[in-house]
């Protein structure tokens, strides 16, 4: 069984190339998750990036942002 670890980078790796085939910065990303009432910083969200550690909510929030339907694995 792979280590939780190789999951948080799948997870992170999937979310970074949706955000770029999307062509939505960090930035932007924020701005939209504000819209939504969703207080994250740019730099909160690059730190999530980059750890690849965070919730199955936020990457489901930031896919609702960027209006991504549908995710395949």
């Amino acid at each position: 069984m792979p280590e939780q670890s190789e999951y948080e980078n799948r997870a992170a790796s999937i979310l970074k190339a949706e955000l770029k085939r999307a062509g939505v910065t960090y930035a932007q990303l924020s701005e939209k998750l504000q819209a939504m009432g969703i207080d994250e910083k740019e730099v909160n969200i690059r730190n999530k990036m980059a750890r690849g550690k965070f919730s199955a909510a936020f990457m489901i929030q930031c896919m609702e942002a960027i209006n991504l339907r549908e995710l395949r694995l």
